[in-house]
């Protein structure tokens, strides 16, 4: 395997540092730029999120042009704190509502592209505790400073919280060591390069996420690499370590669903790709076990694996963004 990608397509945060020259490239190739964050239940983190992002990176450089807030239906404070700082807020579900309606991460970041304006879209997990602008500002350095790259993942040290005063600074990242780099080095070896697959901070251009399609769940960043390497290449991708995040752990029943969700978005990917040839259908359920008055009984999540599909085929948002499916 070649490692020269690793060498290439891997910046440090620090070397887009100068703004200033980020916002004259973005004004020389006239660009519109969007963030957005999907949420659910996060009232704790959202308002520093948007009020750092604003401040550094629309009040001091106006280098976002929106902040766009994408919600699966929280039952906190997440959408008037989200609004009362100045976010652009939508539910998931008001937006194309004559289609079926899906809860899920992939589906706000499906559904951020219908409403966002940007010629750039940032995604970033709005449960980020340590949050600083470099989380947008770097992701775009390598989009707005080489013409050939168009997408971009953010790796860090991902440190676990343990209480509120202590942090062990190793872990984190389990799903991808124990289910995703095997994976990758059994059928992608070339994509172990990339050090993080399942960071939830990434951006690129629009020309490439609206042709592509959008699990609704937890696949979303496996399948969106898978796509972008099979139609793009991996060239055109770029990695941008952001130093350390901080940020909500899951515990390891709920990190179980989310590896088998991603198994099964991976599993589909490779078997369209005609890498493997299932003579089985997958079943959709995770069947993990809980103890109740003494007794063991199944706890079983169910997914159905539905897919948006790229956005480019959706007709109202080709009229709306005047583009061409």
């Amino acid at each position: 395997m070649n490692h020269s990608w690793l060498k290439t397509n891997t910046f440090h945060h620090s070397e887009f540092k100068d703004i200033k020259k980020l916002l004259e490239a973005k004004n020389r190739k006239q660009l519109k730029i969007s963030l957005c964050l999907p949420t659910l239940n996060e009232e704790k983190t959202i308002a520093k999120e948007i009020v750092i992002m604003k401040s550094e990176l629309m009040t001091r450089y106006p280098l976002l042009d929106e902040i766009v807030v994408v919600d699966s239906g929280s039952t906190d404070n997440t959408l008037d704190i989200a609004q009362s700082y100045g976010a652009d807020v939508y539910e998931a579900r008001n937006i194309l509502p004559h289609l079926e309606s899906f809860i899920g991460k992939g589906e706000n970041l499906w559904k951020a592209l219908h409403i966002a304006c940007g010629d750039i879209i940032i995604y970033l997990d709005a449960d980020i505790k340590n949050i600083h602008h470099r989380f947008a500002y770097a992701l775009l350095g390598p989009l707005l400073m080489y013409d050939h790259i168009k997408y971009t993942k953010a790796f860090y040290d991902r440190p676990i919280a343990t209480d509120q005063t202590k942090i062990r600074a190793t872990g984190g990242g389990r799903v991808t060591e124990l289910i995703i780099r095997p994976l990758f080095s059994l059928f992608f070896p070339e994509l172990t390069q990339i050090l993080q697959p399942l960071s939830g901070e990434y951006a690129g251009y629009r020309s490439l996420l609206e042709s592509i399609s959008f699990p609704i769940g937890y696949g979303i960043e496996t399948s969106m690499i898978l796509d972008i390497y099979e139609k793009w290449g991996l060239d055109v991708i770029a990695q941008v370590d952001l130093d350390r995040r901080v940020h909500r752990n899951q515990d390891t029943k709920a990190l179980g669903r989310m590896a088998f969700v991603i198994l099964k978005t991976f599993i589909n990917r490779i078997e369209g790709l005609g890498k493997i040839k299932l003579n089985i259908d997958l079943f959709h359920e995770m069947i993990q076990y809980k103890l109740t008055s003494g007794e063991y009984e199944a706890d079983i999540y169910e997914i159905t694996g539905d897919e948006r599909p790229p956005m480019i085929s959706i007709p109202e948002y080709c009229k709306k963004l005047n583009r061409k499916p």
